[in-house]
């Protein structure tokens, strides 16, 4: 995800689920290629073979009392 052209992390949280979904950049649909981690991890690559995303599943049980809550830490250049 772009904008004022720098790239940007997205992340979506469903609590109907409880799953959470960190997209690192957008892909077309149909191009994922998704590979489970763990019963609960997918990493979704494109087809450059770059990873595009991660799905958690039970993200309620995987980060625990952190759902929810955002914390961003900015490192200076």
């Amino acid at each position: 995800m772009t904008l004022l052209g720098r790239r940007f992390m997205k992340i979506q949280y469903d609590a109907g689920v409880d799953v959470m979904y960190f997209e690192f950049r957008p892909l077309a649909p149909g191009t994922a290629d998704c590979r489970e981690l763990t019963p609960e991890i997918t990493a979704d690559y494109g087809p450059d073979g770059k990873l595009a995303g991660l799905e958690f599943l039970d993200a309620s049980q995987v980060f625990g009392d952190q759902v929810g809550k955002v914390v961003l830490e900015l490192t200076p250049r």
